[in-house]
């Protein structure tokens, strides 16, 4: 995810994905969701804004969740056709971060 100021954007993506697993360097920070799965921001004026990334989770709803107890919530929601869920969050440089999740399923 590319912004225009890391130490601005840096809060916003605390609140998103909690605190960085590390910084490489001053203009960078890396967030390790999972074994071998990174999200890393880094300082890039001229990209700032362009920048689209989905994961898919096992359990969306509770990573809602998490994300919500830090006081972030969602700029939009979608469920596609077949039930696939997202729910979209976007930086304030525009960056979209989205994170998707299986269809509900009920009993009927």
């Amino acid at each position: 995810m590319r912004v225009r100021d890391l130490q601005a954007a840096r809060p916003w993506y605390e609140r998103l994905l909690g605190e960085p697993t590390f910084l490489p360097h001053a203009t960078e920070a890396v967030w390790t969701l999972a074994e071998d799965r990174s999200v890393y921001v880094v300082e890039h004026a001229d990209g700032a804004g362009h920048c689209l990334v989905t994961i898919f989770l096992d359990d969306l709803d509770a990573h809602i969740a998490t994300i919500a107890a830090r006081g972030l919530e969602p700029d939009e929601r979608e469920t596609y056709t077949g039930g696939v869920r997202k729910a979209i969050y976007r930086d304030p440089d525009g960056n979209e971060l989205g994170f998707g999740g299986a269809p509900l399923h009920t009993d009927s």
